[in-house]
Order: structure tokens, then sequence, then C-alpha cells
């Protein structure tokens, strides 16, 4: 956690404050919600997207924030978390960030109507303070993440997926949130129509460079708060195994597919899978790409003039593809 400390050090109060307003804005007169949104606060994550808005705010405004951009920042945590709420529903995850999840404790019902709470809130939060140009951006988000998932879903039952797809899928269902960041920032600070948009190209290029390393977890020995060959188990084709699969001989592509739809309770064959895309060069080639698109935001990140916000959006976009978990 040094490092996220560290990316967060020129944002540190501005944080501090986001996080006593994003406290308030989830307060409900039904005690069963407040209990679990209660829960949700005290089990948060490292808050990498209010702290991305907050150091591009910054960036563009300098070193200014103002109440729209704590706005945004309330808007995208409350969309990403009834996401991740959603996803553990449809996943049937018990663990999330290594605690149990919505739906583990409180049942399907509860974690996807509180997903559905938290989802109004955002869109509330933007229509009572006419904030429609946030509001034009987190819904298209919402919408591509949705088209995402469900691609994802449906090439799952025919495991025909390849690259182009692939990189479709990531693109809306995770880049499409942290680009969307990058321009609620620029957007709530007023910035030029040019920075909004390089800023989002940004985001778009670290959302990239995110998914890929997370896809490099499930390949990985360490226990990172999601098990080991879990995508796998899920029938996601990430990307180490769509190399894999274009790289191997017939007969082995045969065998992959058909252990990949018999792998959900098999650990012995997942460990199979995963020496075999290893031994194809699906990791490194994953590694590759995502060293690429890690560059690719270094490069977008330096058409901003120089700043400790700048400093720090580039430990940010290192950190993505450093971190363990």
């Amino acid at each position: 956690m040094k490092k996220v400390y560290e990316i967060r050090e020129p944002v540190s109060k501005e944080m501090d404050l986001f996080e006593e307003k994003f406290s308030k804005l989830m307060l409900s007169s039904v005690p069963l919600l407040n209990r679990i949104t209660h829960y949700i606060i005290k089990r948060k994550g490292k808050q990498m997207r209010p702290m991305l808005i907050l150091l591009c705010s910054k960036l563009l405004n300098s070193g200014k924030v103002n109440e729209k951009v704590y706005r945004g920042a309330s808007v995208v945590e409350l969309i990403h978390t009834a996401t991740l709420i959603h996803d553990d529903v449809v996943d049937e995850s018990n663990k999330r960030r290594g605690f149990f999840s919505i739906n583990a404790i409180w049942k399907n019902k509860i974690a996807v109507l509180v997903g559905d709470f938290l989802l109004s809130k955002g869109m509330l939060l933007c229509i009572d303070n006419k904030d429609y140009d946030i509001l034009d951006v987190i819904s298209d988000s919402v919408k591509q993440m949705s088209e995402g998932e469900l691609l994802q879903i449906e090439k799952a039952k025919k495991l025909d997926i390849n690259e182009k797809i692939y990189f479709e899928i990531i693109t809306k269902k995770t880049a499409s949130l942290i680009s969307s960041c990058c321009k609620i920032a620029a957007i709530s600070v007023g910035a030029t129509s040019k920075d909004i948009n390089n800023i989002a190209k940004l985001g778009l290029n670290i959302g990239i460079a995110f998914q890929i390393k997370d896809d490099l977890f499930d390949y990985g020995k360490k226990r990172i708060g999601k098990p080991r060959g879990i995508d796998i188990k899920q029938k996601k084709m990430t990307l180490p195994l769509i190399y894999a699969m274009n790289n191997v001989d017939r007969n082995k592509k045969k065998w992959l597919v058909n252990s990949i739809k018999n792998s959900k309770k098999n650990g012995a064959l997942i460990n199979q899978i995963i020496n075999l895309v290893k031994d194809a060069g699906g990791l490194d080639y994953a590694i590759k790409t995502m060293n690429k698109y890690h560059n690719k935001a270094l490069d977008q990140l330096h058409l901003f003039d120089d700043s400790i916000y700048r400093d720090s959006l580039k430990k940010m976009i290192n950190y993505v593809i450093q971190r363990n978990y």
C-alpha cells in the first residue's frame, strides 16, 4: 500500500474530503440499506478512480478542484461500486477483496437492489446538480460496460474469441470507465476540448494495461483477492489464453478447448492449462502487450505540463502494471 499512499499524497486532503462527502451521500432512510452501505464503505478498496479524477483535475486546473469535481468522483465511485456488486451476483462470487461479498451475506435479491440503489444515486446526483455533461459521459460508460460483459458471456459459450474481440471487450468493460474518470475530471474544471480528448485517451490506455495485468493474475501463484484460475473456470478468454490457442498445434488447441469446458471443478486440469499457456508464450505475449499500452499512457501523459500531479499520475500508471493485487 506504500505506493498507493505516494500516489495519493498530492490529493490527500481532497481524498479525505471526498470520503466524507461520499459517506454522507450513501445515507438512506432505510436501516438495512445503511447497514449494507456502512459495510461497503468500511471495506473500500484503494479508491484509484476518485484519486485519478482528483489528480487529473489538479493537473488541468493549476492545482485547484471544485465541487463539481467531487460530484464527478462520487458518481464514478457509486457506479463502480454498483457494478462490482452486480458482478459478484453474476459470477456467484462469495468474496470481494478478501471479505464476504454483499450477495454472500444478504443474498442475491438484496445485492441486486443495493446495486440498483447506488446506480440511481449516481444518476440523481448528476440530475439534481444539472451536471448533464457528466451524466452523458457516465451513462455512455455504463452502456459500454454492459455491452462488454454481455459480449464476454456470449463468447464464453463457444470459446471462439479472437484478439480483436478481446480488445473490444476490455475496452468496453474496463477501460471505458477509467477513460470516463479522466474525461469527467477535465469537464469538471472546464478544460479545452483538446485536453479533454487527450486525457480521455490517457485513461483508455491505462484501462487496457490495467485489465491485461488483471488477466495475468489468473496465472500467478499469490493469493490476491481472487482465486488463481478463476477466469479459466468461468471460461473467460483472456489475452494469454487467446495467444496460446492461436499458437499451438491443432491437437493442443482441441485439448485446450475441451479442458476449459471441463475445468470448473478440476484444480489439476486448471494447472495443466496454465502450464500449457505459459509454455506457448501466452504470458510473455500478454506482458509485452501490457507494456505497450503502459508506454502509450506515459506518452499521452507527457502532453501535459510538468507538475507534482503529473508525477503522481506517472506513479499511478507504473503502479497499474507493477501491483501485486
